[in-house]
């Protein structure tokens, strides 16, 4: 398997991996009761931990030796606060103001945002390619969590506003840390950025700090959230950009909403139409199109 091949696959896996993540997530929190200040700040910190440990036992490094450069230390700041923890925080502070689907649509405008920036920073027009996708990307995304209708985007302008930073702080965290991830390894850098954005987050609400049910389903779930739906797909998706484009990483992205919603008709009996499968196939279209050389 070519080093392309291997980052298309492994940002297609963690993208789907966030899809199980968001329906494992729906069931937490609207039929369990958690908290969604508590179920962000517990499943940061948590997967930080668990990515720091493994990357110290896979690599045999010490995981602090990335602060001894005051560039690089900063930059792990950065992506940690407006990267991997305004991303989350963004995108359910729209769904508080506005709706999820409002919120899913306007994060996965986060492909235009980045191949503008790259436009702007090599002075270089996309390729027709990319922009097809992106194009296929958005629509299809479009499609899936709205079904079509516009009357689901009807939101206040503070859920706009939300939702426009959604999609850039998930810009800023797939282009910001490639040179890090280049220079060290994704496991470190996204396992800084968790357990740091995790900590930033705990005044807010400690992870002590429980409301909900707890038994044994919700704890199956709850460890799936944390390993797959975090650990895995952070790892992979951050990790692909190290053999691909961010800008390829960000469209083939969208995946996830696909597989939220055949997740959601296998689990949780969500109908699925006509429109849900022309954004499915959208979507699945833009794999092909970045597959070829």
């Amino acid at each position: 398997m070519t080093n392309r091949n291997k980052g298309l696959l492994m940002v297609s896996f963690g993208a789907s991996m966030w899809g199980g993540s968001g329906v494992a997530g729906q069931y937490l929190l609207q039929d369990c009761g958690f908290s969604t200040e508590w179920l962000v700040v517990s499943r940061m910190i948590l997967a930080g931990l668990i990515l720091l440990l493994a990357d110290r036992i896979m690599y045999k490094e010490s995981i602090l030796s990335i602060w001894h450069d005051k560039k690089d230390a900063l930059e792990v700041l950065l992506f940690a606060v407006f990267g991997m923890l305004a991303v989350q925080y963004t995108y359910f502070a729209c769904i508080k103001y506005g709706n999820a689907a409002a919120a899913t649509v306007l994060q996965y405008l986060m492909p235009i945002f980045i191949i503008v920036y790259i436009t702007l920073n090599t002075r270089k027009l996309p390729r027709l390619i990319e922009i097809i996708c992106v194009i296929m990307a958005v629509a299809g995304t479009f499609l899936l969590v709205t079904h079509g209708r516009l009357d689901y985007l009807s939101i206040s302008p503070t859920a706009l506003v939300w939702g426009l930073l959604s999609a850039v702080a998930a810009a800023f965290y797939t282009v910001q840390p490639k040179r890090l991830i280049r220079k060290w390894r994704a496991t470190l850098i996204i396992g800084w950025g968790m357990l740091i954005g995790g900590i930033v987050l705990m005044p807010i609400n400690p992870p002590w700090q429980f409301v909900g049910t707890w038994n044994i389903m919700t704890g199956l779930i709850y460890a799936y959230i944390i390993i797959f739906g975090t650990v895995l797909a952070f790892g992979c998706y951050l990790g692909s950009i190290k053999h691909i484009q961010p800008s390829e990483a960000s469209i083939l992205g969208s995946i996830e909403p696909l597989s939220a919603i055949i997740l959601s008709i296998l689990f949780l009996n969500t109908s699925f139409g006509l429109i849900d499968m022309i954004g499915t196939a959208l979507i699945i279209g833009t794999v092909f199109l970045l597959a070829r050389k």
